[in-house]
């Protein structure tokens, strides 16, 4: 009991930070959505959430500080922070609804099938889903700074980040979903005793 770390720690305290953002940038965001200097500010405040969560990864690995409550949080803090992106970008007319749409339904999506899979195991972050989370991080980061200008090179490349983190958020919502089949798939055989071959 007592090798189990706290959920009380430096990594999940910089998760509820990073929830904590998600008001604050949402609202700098859609405030002044055409002001060059709101506008970088706006850029900072999602760019310091963002690095909370690259710097409580590594310090719970680190130090052995992974828990349950880390698993979950830290992936809905990532979700909820990009996803007030991606919503605040297309409302400000800058990137289209449908892309926002299908990237918010693949996040939400397997969110709500890792809460409902805990009932067999905890799934943790995969390292798809790690690079896509990085992709769209740093495509929105580029948006934010480029995008109330005119256009610039900085335009184009946003836009090919975007895309291929477009193509990341749907790859690996297909990778959590045959993970999540083989784990339901191995649980269900375990409580059968293993002898039967239940599909």
């Amino acid at each position: 009991m007592s090798d189990r770390p706290s959920n009380v720690n430096i990594p999940n305290a910089l998760t509820v930070l990073r929830l904590i953002a998600v008001p604050v940038f949402g609202w700098m965001l859609l405030s002044h959505p055409h002001d060059g200097t709101w506008r970088t500010w706006t850029t900072v405040v999602f760019a310091v959430a963002i690095f909370t969560d690259f710097i409580d990864g590594r310090i719970a690995r680190r130090y052995n500080l992974i828990t349950d409550f880390g698993k979950i949080w830290d992936s809905v803090a990532d979700k909820a922070i990009t996803g007030m992106a991606f919503i605040g970008l297309s409302i400000v007319g800058e990137l289209p609804w449908w892309i926002t749409a299908l990237i918010l339904l693949r996040e939400w999506g397997i969110t709500v099938m890792r809460v409902f899979m805990l009932k067999y195991e905890v799934m943790a972050a995969n390292k798809g889903g790690k690079l896509k989370t990085a992709t769209q991080s740093l495509a929105i980061t580029l948006f934010c700074i480029g995008l109330w200008r005119t256009p610039t090179p900085v335009d184009v490349v946003a836009w090919a980040v975007m895309i291929l983190a477009f193509g990341l958020t749907l790859v690996t919502g297909v990778m959590y979903l045959i993970d999540a089949a083989r784990i339901r798939r191995d649980s269900l055989a375990k409580q059968a005793g293993g002898g039967s071959d239940e599909s």
